[in-house]
């Protein structure tokens, strides 16, 4: 494997047997698939909006499985898998559309030329065959590209995979931001060609942070607004007495509907790493109290209470097997074997208590 997509590479360089994040070459090979999947999708998608051709869920899965890339995100390989196939298979319909649309529109059929992301499609179907391919298709996969040009490229890659989960998290809360979908599948298709200078990438990579900007701020206008801004919260520590459950990630609307899901229950709910500032914005406004336990690494996930485990957003490692038995995951996050809550739509974010 080949990856450098986090801070935490090995010898500041990068992973080139297996990512220190648990990655394994197959799944770094299937998530280079997958974004290129997307790239495609975003090709086709850009071109059909050229003509009218607009669709808001389709935009929205660019955003959710680019977010399924990030470290410590989603390690399941068969998930991964369903996602490019999803992701092909929504491009070819968008590039019918457009191809049905543009010759309706000037008379005559499209003769233009797409990139290999926009035509290339699978015989089986099958992980193998995907992960080959995702072998030829990832970071270093042209050695005649100058560097400079691939590390802007990447550059823009990875910003526009933050853009993506920031604009998920907007949107798992009712704030469906177009304009930050759109960029992102125009500045994928922007990585699929071959003739772009420094000057172009540099300007893109620029945008990609105005938009990365917009998107925080978006967020945060989100959060404040249902949930008020936050406040200094005295934080209990340890575990009390009772059955409960451990909530962990980024995601306050799972907590939220955790925390109403089980009132009147007498389950108590224990905050994990970065769920820890939940506390400074829903203690004081929810009709629950509830206990809590910090561990000091944000991304360290192999410690935990004896008490069931739900995993939202990320930072997710391979679980022991001490609570490998009651752990679950929802959202973009997955790792093989481990019950996954499944996704849920725009405006009807729920999910359900393990």
């Amino acid at each position: 494997m080949f990856c450098y997509q986090c801070q935490e590479t090995t010898n500041n360089q990068n992973c080139y047997l297996r990512g220190v994040c648990g990655k394994s070459g197959v799944t770094a090979s299937l998530q280079d698939m997958l974004v290129f999947a997307l790239k495609g999708f975003s090709v086709c998608a850009v071109k059909a909006r050229e003509v009218g051709e607009s669709d808001a869920d389709t935009e929205l899965f660019v955003a959710q499985a680019l977010f399924a890339t990030l470290s410590n995100v989603n390690f399941d390989d068969g998930r991964i898998v369903e996602l490019i196939v999803e992701a092909l298979d929504r491009r070819d319909q968008a590039r019918g559309r457009f191809f049905d649309l543009y010759e309706a529109q000037h008379g005559e059929a499209f003769t233009g030329v797409l990139p290999e992301a926009a035509t290339w499609y699978y015989v089986d179907g099958t992980q193998e065959e995907f992960e080959k391919k995702g072998e030829t298709v990832g970071i270093d996969a042209d050695p005649t590209l100058d560097a400079d040009l691939r590390s802007l490229r990447e550059l823009i890659i990875y910003g526009l995979k933050g853009l993506a989960a920031y604009t998920e998290h907007a949107a798992m809360l009712d704030n469906h931001r177009q304009d930050l979908l759109v960029f992102l599948q125009e500045a994928l298709a922007f990585t699929t060609r071959t003739d772009f200078t420094v000057a172009e990438l540099v300007g893109k990579a620029l945008e990609c942070g105005k938009y990365g900007v917009d998107v925080m701020a978006a967020l945060d206008e989100t959060l404040t607004t249902r949930y008020g801004h936050p406040e200094p919260t005295q934080v209990a520590l340890g575990v009390v007495d009772g059955p409960g459950i451990l909530i962990s990630g980024h995601d306050l609307r799972d907590l939220e509907d955790l925390l109403e899901q089980t009132m009147g229950t007498g389950i108590n709910i224990y905050t994990h790493g970065e769920m820890l500032p939940a506390h400074a914005i829903l203690s004081s406004r929810s009709t629950r109290t509830w206990a809590t336990t910090a561990t000091p690494g944000g991304c360290n996930r192999r410690n935990s209470p004896a008490a069931p485990i739900l995993m939202t957003t990320n930072c997710l490692q391979k679980p022991l097997p001490s609570y490998a038995d009651r752990i679950f995951t929802t959202g973009m996050v997955g790792w093989a074997d481990i019950p996954h809550i499944p996704e849920r739509p725009q405006g009807e974010h729920k999910t359900s208590a393990p």
